[in-house]
């Protein structure tokens, strides 16, 4: 929210995300008050059929990361609610997709034991040190980080708010790196309706929920 200068309070939502069965919803339910607009997220890592969300200590974290390793591939789905200040609230979600590198048990361990990866999805941050663990990745990488950019632009504009800067600028700048989906993801954002799913490594506009 701060690479898009969009003014906002951070308010923690105090529900079990690993029951829920939407957590971005419930923590969106958590914290709505009357008149003023809303942004939740939440991220989970699919794999072999199965949610990851995030390890519960650092042996779970070690064996998380040891699974991921093991498949290779995953996705990262992040399900983001935009509630408007009137109440009007859409409900969408982006995925992207991250091949591991073959890492061994002992690096993992030494990464689990830098504590980076206790409060995040999967057990790793692609942005952290974390970067080591993976050989690449499809699609929005700030999907990946949390909050797919482009996407959440166009849905905090439907809310009535405007944010100063424009997402593709400012994700480049920040990660340094060029970003080859991000007229794709625009081309979704535009689109956006609630229930939306988006691929973000496809030129699908249509919001049908896919994983391929």
């Amino acid at each position: 929210m701060r690479l898009l200068d969009v003014d906002f309070v951070a308010v923690p939502a105090d529900i079990d995300e690993t029951a829920a069965t939407a957590p971005a919803t419930g923590k969106a339910d958590a914290v709505a008050r009357r008149g003023e607009p809303l942004v939740a997220a939440d991220t989970t890592l699919e794999v072999d059929g199965r949610r990851l969300g995030k390890p519960v200590d650092p042996g779970d974290a070690v064996t998380m990361l040891a699974d991921l390793a093991a498949h290779r591939t995953h996705a990262v789905r992040t399900e983001v609610v935009v509630q408007s200040a009137a109440g009007r609230r859409v409900t969408f979600a982006v995925r992207s997709r991250v091949e591991m590198n073959a890492v061994s048990l002992r690096e993992i361990e030494r990464y689990v034991a830098t504590a980076d990866p206790l409060d995040k999805a999967g057990a790793y941050a692609i942005q952290g040190d974390g970067s080591h663990l993976v050989a690449s990745f499809d699609g929005c990488l700030a999907n990946i980080t949390g909050l797919p950019l482009c996407h959440a632009y166009f849905a905090l504009r439907r809310a009535g708010i405007v944010p100063r800067e424009r997402p593709e600028r400012e994700c480049q700048r920040h990660f340094a790196f060029m970003c080859p989906v991000w007229r794709a993801a625009q081309r979704q954002g535009r689109m956006l309706f609630d229930g939306a799913e988006f691929a973000s490594w496809s030129d699908d506009v249509t919001g049908a929920v896919t994983t391929r």
